[in-house]
């Protein structure tokens, strides 16, 4: 795909994942305009100051739940990135309706706009916890994900196409557990919850380049996941601190031992390639069925669930992740 002409639109574009789309974007695609749109002025500043300033870029304010707002900058855009969302997970349980009012309600909104604005391709970002979920934040990245793959049924003769993209936890984003440790390692006690908790892993930029690919070879209704490793969090914690004492401090409500980023239910529409898995939608024959030929289907008991992934981080590997965002000076 050639870049050079597309008009790309982040929303929450000033988030982890933002940032680093933005970065990798200028660096090595050169769109001819990416737009940032967010709803945090300062956060536009404070990207301003560390650096995002180009010919290309564009800083725009809005809010998701903002229909209008959304059409007004959608207009001219080929492509949007949708990572707005609310995602801490105890925030969510504590302010339900605006949980759902900004990951159910707003990517109503982004739907519509893109709709409205013949935007050619939107990919939204979900997360392994839309999978059985059991917190209301997955809970509302479920209801996203099937707005966003049912909602290729309405484009009718125009070219706009949408698709999500579901992973595990990224390293050091904002609200990973890293930063937590890398705290708690100055006390000499880290805290984990269970000490049989799993979960997948990938890096920012990692998440970031497999957006972009799915971004180029969507055709429309497609859930991508791709494969990523597993990691204890005990092993985690003693990455982090080797000499740190653990407390186990009991599992937290909507907090699962092991998370599910393909289910035993969704197996039956999943094509398999060498380093991703797409899952096709179950309701409709007539779109997001063009993986096919291309992969292989994988039986009806599969599931992807980090406790049973076939590929491990030991603790080796945990450091070489966490590397970057380690502080020398605190050892």
């Amino acid at each position: 795909m050639d870049w050079k002409d597309k008009v790309i639109l982040v929303t929450g574009g000033t988030g982890s994942f933002g940032k680093k789309f933005i970065e990798i974007m200028l660096n090595e695609f050169h769109p001819a305009k990416l737009i940032v749109y967010s709803r945090d002025e300062q956060k536009q500043h404070e990207m301003r100051q560390m650096g995002f300033e180009h010919e290309s870029l564009r800083y725009f304010i809005g809010d998701i739940r903002d229909l209008e707002r959304l059409r007004r900058a959608f207009q001219g855009v080929d492509f949007v990135v949708h990572a707005a969302a609310l995602k801490q997970v105890p925030a969510c349980e504590y302010n339900p309706m605006e949980a759902v009012k900004t990951n159910i309600l707003g990517s109503s909104n982004v739907i519509d706009a893109a709709l409205d604005a013949n935007v050619k391709r939107v990919v939204a970002l979900s997360t392994d916890k839309a999978v059985n979920p059991i917190n209301l934040y997955g809970a509302t990245k479920l209801a996203a994900e099937k707005l966003f793959v049912q909602s290729n049924a309405y484009a009718g003769g125009r070219e706009t196409r949408y698709a999500c993209v579901r992973y595990g936890n990224v390293v050091g984003s904002r609200g990973s557990v890293v930063p937590v440790f890398l705290r708690q390692r100055k006390t000499g006690k880290i805290t984990i919850t269970d000490e049989r908790m799993t979960r997948f892993w990938i890096s920012l930029e990692q998440g970031v380049r497999f957006v972009i690919r799915c971004l180029e070879e969507m055709h429309g209704g497609e859930v991508f996941v791709p494969k990523i490793p597993s990691m204890k969090v005990i092993d985690l914690a003693r990455a982090v601190a080797p000499e740190a004492e653990i407390e186990i401090i009991g599992i937290r409500p909507g907090e699962k031992l092991h998370e599910v980023l393909i289910s035993e239910d969704e197996a039956r529409t999943v094509i398999e390639l060498d380093d991703m898995y797409v899952v096709q939608p179950a309701a409709a024959f007539w779109f997001g069925r063009e993986w096919e030929n291309k992969g292989v289907a994988i039986s009806d008991d599969f599931r992807y669930v980090s406790n049973t992934n076939e590929h491990w981080l030991g603790i080796d590997d945990i450091q070489e992740f966490i590397a970057p965002f380690e502080n020398p000076g605190e050892k």
